[in-house]
Protein backbone atom coordinates (compact mmCIF):
# COMPACT_ATOMS: atom_id res chain seq x y z
CA UNK A 1 0.00 0.00 0.00
CA UNK A 2 1.58 3.31 -1.10
CA UNK A 3 -0.84 5.88 0.28
CA UNK A 4 -4.00 4.85 2.04
CA UNK A 5 -7.28 6.53 1.14
CA UNK A 6 -9.21 7.44 4.27
CA UNK A 7 -12.88 8.34 3.92
CA UNK A 8 -14.58 10.59 6.47
CA UNK A 9 -18.33 11.03 6.66
CA UNK A 10 -19.31 14.58 7.61
CA UNK A 11 -21.94 13.56 10.17
CA UNK A 12 -25.02 15.59 10.95
CA UNK A 13 -24.59 18.97 9.22
CA UNK A 14 -26.13 20.74 12.23
CA UNK A 15 -23.58 19.21 14.61
CA UNK A 16 -19.85 19.68 15.14
CA UNK A 17 -18.82 16.96 12.66
CA UNK A 18 -17.81 19.24 9.75
CA UNK A 19 -15.80 21.52 12.05
CA UNK A 20 -13.93 18.88 14.06
CA UNK A 21 -13.17 16.83 10.94
CA UNK A 22 -11.52 19.82 9.29
CA UNK A 23 -9.72 20.85 12.48
CA UNK A 24 -8.31 17.34 12.83
CA UNK A 25 -7.21 17.27 9.19
CA UNK A 26 -4.78 20.10 9.90
CA UNK A 27 -2.73 17.67 12.05
CA UNK A 28 -2.84 14.32 10.28
CA UNK A 29 -0.23 12.37 8.29
CA UNK A 30 -0.29 13.34 4.61
CA UNK A 31 2.81 11.40 3.68
CA UNK A 32 1.06 8.04 3.96
CA UNK A 33 -2.56 8.96 3.26
CA UNK A 34 -5.02 11.06 1.33
CA UNK A 35 -8.38 12.07 2.75
CA UNK A 36 -11.87 12.35 1.33
CA UNK A 37 -14.86 13.80 3.17
CA UNK A 38 -18.21 12.41 2.10
CA UNK A 39 -20.59 15.27 2.77
CA UNK A 40 -21.87 18.60 1.51
CA UNK A 41 -19.35 20.99 -0.05
CA UNK A 42 -21.27 24.15 0.93
CA UNK A 43 -21.46 23.12 4.59
CA UNK A 44 -17.73 22.33 4.64
CA UNK A 45 -16.84 25.69 3.08
CA UNK A 46 -18.81 27.39 5.82
CA UNK A 47 -17.12 25.21 8.44
CA UNK A 48 -13.69 26.21 7.09
CA UNK A 49 -14.65 29.83 7.54
CA UNK A 50 -16.07 29.16 11.02
CA UNK A 51 -12.86 27.58 12.30
CA UNK A 52 -10.85 30.32 10.54
CA UNK A 53 -8.66 27.78 8.80
CA UNK A 54 -6.39 28.98 5.99
CA UNK A 55 -4.21 25.85 5.97
CA UNK A 56 -6.62 23.49 4.23
CA UNK A 57 -8.02 23.50 0.73
CA UNK A 58 -11.04 21.41 -0.18
CA UNK A 59 -11.75 20.26 -3.73
CA UNK A 60 -14.76 18.46 -5.12
CA UNK A 61 -14.21 14.84 -6.09
CA UNK A 62 -17.13 13.52 -8.10
CA UNK A 63 -15.42 10.56 -9.73
CA UNK A 64 -13.20 8.13 -7.88
CA UNK A 65 -10.64 8.13 -10.69
CA UNK A 66 -9.90 11.75 -9.81
CA UNK A 67 -8.71 10.94 -6.30
CA UNK A 68 -5.10 10.09 -7.05
CA UNK A 69 -4.72 13.03 -9.45
CA UNK A 70 -6.20 15.80 -7.31
CA UNK A 71 -5.04 14.78 -3.84
CA UNK A 72 -1.29 14.86 -4.33
CA UNK A 73 -0.49 17.82 -2.08
CA UNK A 74 -0.62 18.01 1.73
CA UNK A 75 -3.60 19.84 3.22
CA UNK A 76 -5.72 19.27 0.12
CA UNK A 77 -8.90 17.42 1.07
CA UNK A 78 -11.25 15.80 -1.40
CA UNK A 79 -14.98 16.29 -0.93
CA UNK A 80 -17.35 13.74 -2.41
CA UNK A 81 -20.21 16.22 -2.61
CA UNK A 82 -23.74 14.90 -2.20
CA UNK A 83 -25.14 18.45 -2.26
CA UNK A 84 -28.01 17.48 0.04
CA UNK A 85 -28.17 20.37 2.54
CA UNK A 86 -30.10 23.61 2.05
CA UNK A 87 -27.97 26.17 3.89
CA UNK A 88 -30.92 28.54 4.34
CA UNK A 89 -32.73 25.81 6.31
CA UNK A 90 -29.73 24.67 8.35
CA UNK A 91 -30.07 25.48 12.06
CA UNK A 92 -27.02 24.52 14.09
CA UNK A 93 -27.51 22.66 17.33
CA UNK A 94 -30.89 21.12 16.52
CA UNK A 95 -31.99 17.73 15.23
CA UNK A 96 -33.88 17.83 11.94
CA UNK A 97 -35.29 15.66 9.19
CA UNK A 98 -32.87 17.26 6.73
CA UNK A 99 -29.90 16.51 8.97
CA UNK A 100 -30.97 12.92 9.50
CA UNK A 101 -31.51 12.29 5.81
CA UNK A 102 -28.20 13.93 4.83
CA UNK A 103 -26.10 12.09 7.41
CA UNK A 104 -27.72 8.78 6.44
CA UNK A 105 -26.85 9.38 2.79
CA UNK A 106 -23.21 10.13 3.65
CA UNK A 107 -22.89 6.80 5.44
CA UNK A 108 -24.55 4.85 2.63
CA UNK A 109 -22.24 6.36 0.01
CA UNK A 110 -19.12 5.95 2.14
CA UNK A 111 -19.87 2.29 2.87
CA UNK A 112 -20.40 1.66 -0.84
CA UNK A 113 -17.00 3.22 -1.57
CA UNK A 114 -15.31 1.20 1.18
CA UNK A 115 -16.93 -2.06 0.07
CA UNK A 116 -15.83 -1.36 -3.52
CA UNK A 117 -12.25 -0.92 -2.33
CA UNK A 118 -12.03 2.81 -3.05
CA UNK A 119 -11.46 3.55 0.66
CA UNK A 120 -8.98 1.74 2.88
CA UNK A 121 -10.75 2.85 6.06
CA UNK A 122 -13.78 4.85 7.09
CA UNK A 123 -14.04 7.45 9.86
CA UNK A 124 -17.55 8.56 10.80
CA UNK A 125 -18.25 11.93 12.35
CA UNK A 126 -21.14 12.16 14.87
CA UNK A 127 -24.75 11.71 13.84
CA UNK A 128 -27.95 12.33 15.75
CA UNK A 129 -30.14 9.31 16.47
CA UNK A 130 -33.07 11.71 16.86
CA UNK A 131 -32.42 13.22 13.42
CA UNK A 132 -32.12 9.76 11.89
CA UNK A 133 -35.47 8.77 13.33
CA UNK A 134 -37.08 12.04 12.24
CA UNK A 135 -35.98 11.18 8.69
CA UNK A 136 -37.53 7.72 8.98
CA UNK A 137 -34.39 5.64 9.58
CA UNK A 138 -34.95 3.40 12.61
CA UNK A 139 -31.44 2.63 13.76
CA UNK A 140 -30.13 3.04 17.28
CA UNK A 141 -26.78 4.27 15.98
CA UNK A 142 -23.91 3.95 13.54
CA UNK A 143 -23.02 0.38 14.50
CA UNK A 144 -26.40 -1.11 13.63
CA UNK A 145 -26.62 0.89 10.40
CA UNK A 146 -23.13 -0.14 9.31
CA UNK A 147 -23.92 -3.79 10.00
CA UNK A 148 -27.02 -3.53 7.80
CA UNK A 149 -25.24 -1.74 4.95
CA UNK A 150 -22.36 -4.24 4.90
CA UNK A 151 -24.74 -7.21 5.09
CA UNK A 152 -23.23 -8.24 8.42
CA UNK A 153 -25.20 -10.05 11.10
CA UNK A 154 -25.60 -7.47 13.89
CA UNK A 155 -25.07 -10.26 16.43
CA UNK A 156 -21.50 -10.59 15.16
CA UNK A 157 -20.58 -6.92 15.49
CA UNK A 158 -19.05 -5.34 18.61
CA UNK A 159 -17.90 -1.94 19.82
CA UNK A 160 -14.29 -1.43 20.93
CA UNK A 161 -13.50 1.81 22.76
CA UNK A 162 -9.92 3.06 22.91
CA UNK A 163 -8.27 5.83 24.91
CA UNK A 164 -4.48 5.88 25.22
CA UNK A 165 -3.57 2.20 25.77
CA UNK A 166 -6.91 1.16 27.31
CA UNK A 167 -9.11 -0.98 25.03
CA UNK A 168 -12.61 -2.07 26.04
CA UNK A 169 -14.97 -4.32 24.05
CA UNK A 170 -18.66 -4.45 24.97
CA UNK A 171 -20.88 -7.52 25.13
CA UNK A 172 -24.02 -5.35 25.07
CA UNK A 173 -24.39 -1.65 24.25
CA UNK A 174 -27.49 0.45 23.63
CA UNK A 175 -30.10 -1.35 25.70
CA UNK A 176 -31.87 -0.53 28.94
CA UNK A 177 -29.95 -1.64 32.01
CA UNK A 178 -32.80 -3.87 33.17
CA UNK A 179 -32.52 -5.86 29.92
CA UNK A 180 -28.78 -6.51 30.16
CA UNK A 181 -28.90 -9.72 32.29
CA UNK A 182 -31.28 -11.31 29.77
CA UNK A 183 -28.81 -10.61 26.96
CA UNK A 184 -25.82 -12.09 28.75
CA UNK A 185 -25.16 -15.56 27.36
CA UNK A 186 -22.17 -17.84 26.97
CA UNK A 187 -22.38 -17.59 23.19
CA UNK A 188 -22.50 -13.78 23.14
CA UNK A 189 -19.58 -13.45 25.56
CA UNK A 190 -17.54 -16.02 23.63
CA UNK A 191 -18.14 -14.19 20.34
CA UNK A 192 -17.00 -10.94 21.98
CA UNK A 193 -13.80 -12.56 23.24
CA UNK A 194 -13.11 -14.10 19.81
CA UNK A 195 -13.63 -10.81 17.96
CA UNK A 196 -11.42 -8.92 20.42
CA UNK A 197 -8.64 -11.48 20.09
CA UNK A 198 -8.78 -11.61 16.30
CA UNK A 199 -8.85 -7.83 15.91
CA UNK A 200 -5.94 -7.34 18.30
CA UNK A 201 -3.88 -9.81 16.28
CA UNK A 202 -4.84 -8.71 12.78
CA UNK A 203 -5.12 -4.94 13.20
CA UNK A 204 -3.09 -4.03 16.30
CA UNK A 205 -0.20 -6.46 15.73
CA UNK A 206 -0.58 -7.98 19.20
CA UNK A 207 0.85 -11.47 18.72
CA UNK A 208 -0.66 -13.05 21.87
CA UNK A 209 -3.46 -10.85 23.19
CA UNK A 210 -4.14 -10.89 26.93
CA UNK A 211 -7.85 -10.43 27.47
CA UNK A 212 -9.63 -9.83 30.78
CA UNK A 213 -13.37 -10.31 31.31
CA UNK A 214 -15.29 -8.14 33.75
CA UNK A 215 -18.06 -9.62 35.83
CA UNK A 216 -21.62 -8.38 35.55
CA UNK A 217 -22.36 -8.18 39.26
CA UNK A 218 -20.58 -6.50 42.20
CA UNK A 219 -17.40 -8.41 43.13
CA UNK A 220 -18.03 -10.55 40.02
CA UNK A 221 -20.93 -12.20 41.84
CA UNK A 222 -18.96 -13.23 44.96
CA UNK A 223 -19.46 -16.93 44.20
CA UNK A 224 -23.18 -16.49 43.47
CA UNK A 225 -23.93 -14.33 46.49
CA UNK A 226 -24.71 -11.23 44.38
CA UNK A 227 -25.91 -12.91 41.21
CA UNK A 228 -25.22 -16.09 39.24
CA UNK A 229 -24.55 -14.79 35.70
CA UNK A 230 -20.82 -15.27 36.27
CA UNK A 231 -21.31 -18.93 37.19
CA UNK A 232 -23.88 -19.68 34.47
CA UNK A 233 -22.52 -17.80 31.48
CA UNK A 234 -19.27 -15.87 31.96
CA UNK A 235 -17.05 -18.62 33.39
CA UNK A 236 -18.20 -21.21 30.77
CA UNK A 237 -17.45 -18.70 27.98
CA UNK A 238 -13.97 -18.07 29.38
CA UNK A 239 -13.27 -21.80 29.65
CA UNK A 240 -14.33 -22.39 26.05
CA UNK A 241 -12.21 -19.50 24.83
CA UNK A 242 -9.20 -20.92 26.67
CA UNK A 243 -9.80 -24.23 24.89
CA UNK A 244 -9.45 -22.22 21.67
CA UNK A 245 -5.97 -21.14 22.82
CA UNK A 246 -7.05 -17.60 23.71
CA UNK A 247 -5.25 -16.03 26.66
CA UNK A 248 -8.33 -14.87 28.55
CA UNK A 249 -8.98 -14.64 32.27
CA UNK A 250 -11.68 -13.59 34.73
CA UNK A 251 -14.32 -12.79 35.55
CA UNK A 252 -12.79 -9.95 37.52
CA UNK A 253 -14.62 -7.47 39.78
CA UNK A 254 -15.65 -4.59 37.51
CA UNK A 255 -14.36 -2.02 40.01
CA UNK A 256 -10.74 -3.20 39.71
CA UNK A 257 -10.21 -4.77 36.27
CA UNK A 258 -10.04 -1.49 34.32
CA UNK A 259 -7.48 -0.10 36.75
CA UNK A 260 -5.35 -3.21 36.26
CA UNK A 261 -5.61 -2.92 32.48
CA UNK A 262 -4.74 0.78 32.37
CA UNK A 263 -2.34 1.43 35.25
CA UNK A 264 -0.68 -2.00 35.53
CA UNK A 265 -0.97 -2.85 31.83
CA UNK A 266 -1.83 -6.44 32.69
CA UNK A 267 -4.25 -6.83 29.76
CA UNK A 268 -4.46 -5.78 26.12
CA UNK A 269 -8.24 -5.49 26.26
CA UNK A 270 -11.09 -5.79 28.74
CA UNK A 271 -14.49 -7.29 27.94
CA UNK A 272 -17.25 -5.17 29.52
CA UNK A 273 -20.72 -6.57 30.01
CA UNK A 274 -22.74 -3.41 29.30
CA UNK A 275 -22.53 0.13 27.96
CA UNK A 276 -21.80 2.26 31.01
CA UNK A 277 -19.55 -0.32 32.65
CA UNK A 278 -17.08 0.19 29.83
CA UNK A 279 -17.82 3.78 28.86
CA UNK A 280 -17.38 5.24 32.33
CA UNK A 281 -13.99 3.58 32.75
CA UNK A 282 -12.79 4.75 29.36
CA UNK A 283 -14.00 8.33 29.72
CA UNK A 284 -12.31 8.67 33.09
CA UNK A 285 -9.05 7.81 31.30
CA UNK A 286 -9.51 9.86 28.13
CA UNK A 287 -12.71 11.86 27.94
CA UNK A 288 -11.54 14.08 25.08
CA UNK A 289 -9.71 11.43 23.06
CA UNK A 290 -11.87 8.30 23.07
CA UNK A 291 -12.25 6.42 19.79
CA UNK A 292 -14.85 3.84 18.81
CA UNK A 293 -13.79 0.97 16.53
CA UNK A 294 -16.40 -1.41 15.11
CA UNK A 295 -15.31 -5.05 15.22
CA UNK A 296 -16.77 -7.67 12.89
CA UNK A 297 -17.38 -5.52 9.79
CA UNK A 298 -15.71 -6.28 6.45
CA UNK A 299 -14.39 -2.68 6.44
CA UNK A 300 -12.33 -0.66 8.91
CA UNK A 301 -14.44 1.87 10.76
CA UNK A 302 -13.45 4.28 13.51
CA UNK A 303 -15.26 7.22 15.08
CA UNK A 304 -14.73 9.87 17.75
CA UNK A 305 -16.47 8.65 20.89
CA UNK A 306 -18.76 11.63 21.33
CA UNK A 307 -21.98 12.94 19.88
CA UNK A 308 -23.03 15.97 17.86
CA UNK A 309 -22.23 18.41 20.73
CA UNK A 310 -25.19 20.58 19.77
CA UNK A 311 -24.25 23.45 22.08
CA UNK A 312 -20.95 24.07 20.26
CA UNK A 313 -22.09 23.44 16.69
CA UNK A 314 -21.42 26.29 14.28
CA UNK A 315 -19.17 28.13 16.74
CA UNK A 316 -15.79 26.66 15.86
CA UNK A 317 -14.97 25.92 19.50
CA UNK A 318 -15.51 22.14 19.64
CA UNK A 319 -12.49 20.03 20.62
CA UNK A 320 -11.14 17.92 17.75
CA UNK A 321 -8.88 15.58 19.78
CA UNK A 322 -11.11 12.51 19.42
CA UNK A 323 -11.59 13.17 15.71
CA UNK A 324 -7.85 13.40 15.19
CA UNK A 325 -7.32 10.17 17.14
CA UNK A 326 -10.04 8.43 15.10
CA UNK A 327 -8.41 9.47 11.81
CA UNK A 328 -4.92 8.59 13.04
CA UNK A 329 -6.10 5.16 14.21
CA UNK A 330 -7.96 4.48 10.95
CA UNK A 331 -4.71 5.03 9.05
CA UNK A 332 -2.78 2.81 11.48
CA UNK A 333 -5.31 -0.01 11.13
CA UNK A 334 -5.34 0.31 7.33
CA UNK A 335 -1.54 0.07 7.22
CA UNK A 336 -1.53 -2.93 9.56
CA UNK A 337 -4.16 -4.72 7.47
CA UNK A 338 -2.16 -4.05 4.31
CA UNK A 339 0.86 -5.71 5.92
CA UNK A 340 -1.32 -8.70 6.81
CA UNK A 341 -2.12 -9.32 3.13
CA UNK A 342 1.35 -8.76 1.66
Amino acid sequence: MCRATIGITMGDPAGVGPEVALKALRKVDYGNARYIIIGDYKVLLRALDTIKCRDLRIVKINRLVEIAEQLREPYVIGVYDLDNVALDNLVYGRPSTMGGKASYEYIVEAVRMAMDGALDALVTMPISKESLNMAGYRYSGHTELLAFLTNTDAENVRMMLIAKHLRIVHVTTHVALRKVPDLISKERILKTIELACRYLKDYFNVAKPRIAVAGLNPHAGEGGLFGDEEIKYIVPAIKEARNMDIDVSGPYPPDTVFYRAYHNREFDAVIAMYHDQGHIALKMVGFMEGVNVTLGLPIIRTSPDHGTVWDKAGKGTADDTASYEAIRLALELAKNRAKEYR
